[in-house]
C-alpha cells in the first residue's frame, strides 16, 4: 500500500478513460495508490475500470448503485479509506491534469510537508495550459468572484480537478455532504477556513501552477449547471455564513 491514495471518480467515461495511460502509470507505480469511483454508470465504466483494478493490489474500485454526482462520489470514497494512508487526492477521470502531474503534486506536498496542495491552471511562459478561449473567460469571472466575495484568500483557481490532502484533514473537510454539485471545491475550502481559520488557510493551501492541462472537451458541466451558479451561490453563502 502506498502513502497517497489517488480517487477517481467516473460518470459514463467508457469513450474518454484513458486505459493505456492508467494502466501504464499502474504497472509503473508503487507510490500512489489508484481508486476509481463508478458513480452509477450506464455505460461500460463498470467493466473498464475494473478491468485496471485487477492489475494491481494498488488498483482499487468502487461502485455506486446510482448516479451521486462528483462531490458526493469522492466523498463516498474518502469515506471508504483508512489511516494506513497519509495523503488523500483526487483527479479527474478524462486525464486533463495527467498522471505525472499528480506525481508533482503529490511529491510537492511530501517533500514541503504541506496538508493541502492544489493543481492551478495558469498560464505561464513555461506552462502548456490548452484551454478554449470562452471557457477561460468564463473560469476566470467565475473564479474572481469565488475569492472576491466568498473565500478572500487570494486562490486563483479554486475548480481545477487536482487536489492532495492530508488523510486527517480530507477526513474532516469530507464528513458532512455538500451543498452544491458543482462548487464543492469552494466549499472544501471554505469549511477549511471556518474550521482552522484563515492563517491557517494561507500557510498550508498550496496553489501550484500546472506544467501541462489539456481541454478534453465534452465537459460534465451543461449549461444548465452554469444558469444555476447563483442558486449554488446563495447556498454557500447561506450555509456557510
Amino acid at each position: 500500500m502506498a502513502n497517497t491514495c489517488i480517487i477517481i471518480p467516473c460518470y459514463n467515461e467508457a469513450s474518454r478513460i484513458a486505459f493505456s495511460e492508467f494502466q501504464n502509470f499502474i504497472e509503473k507505480q508503487t507510490d500512489i495508490d489508484l481508486y476509481f469511483v463508478n458513480d452509477g454508470s450506464t455505460d461500460d465504466t463498470q467493466n473498464i475500470i475494473n478491468s485496471l483494478a485487477k492489475l494491481s493490489s494498488n488498483t482499487k474500485a468502487l461502485h455506486l448503485a446510482k448516479n451521486v454526482g462528483k462531490a458526493e462520489a469522492i466523498r463516498q470514497a474518502v469515506l471508504q479509506l483508512d489511516a494506513a494512508y497519509k495523503r488523500i487526492g483526487y483527479l479527474d477521470a478524462d486525464l486533463s491534469t495527467s498522471l505525472q502531474e499528480i506525481e508533482r503534486l503529490n511529491a510537492i506536498a511530501i517533500k514541503n510537508n504541506k496538508p493541502f496542495v492544489m493543481g492551478s491552471r495558469v498560464k505561464l511562459v513555461d506552462t502548456q495550459i490548452d484551454r478554449r478561449l470562452k471557457r477561460h473567460y468564463s473560469g476566470r469571472i467565475i473564479a474572481t468572484y469565488i475569492d472576491t466575495f466568498i473565500l478572500k484568500l487570494g486562490i486563483y483557481d479554486t475548480q481545477c480537478g487536482a487536489k492532495i490532502i492530508e488523510y486527517r484533514l480530507a477526513k474532516d473537510l469530507f464528513k458532512q455532504p455538500f451543498k452544491t454539485k458543482w462548487l464543492f471545491d469552494v466549499e472544501l475550502i471554505l469549511r477549511a477556513k471556518l474550521s482552522y481559520g484563515t492563517p491557517y488557510c494561507l500557510d498550508n493551501i498550496t496553489e501550484i501552477p500546472l506544467k501541462t492541462w489539456k481541454d478534453i472537451g465534452k465537459s460534465k458541466i451543461t449549461g444548465f449547471d452554469i444558469m444555476k451558479l447563483p442558486i449554488d451561490f446563495f447556498k454557500i453563502h447561506k450555509h456557510y455564513r
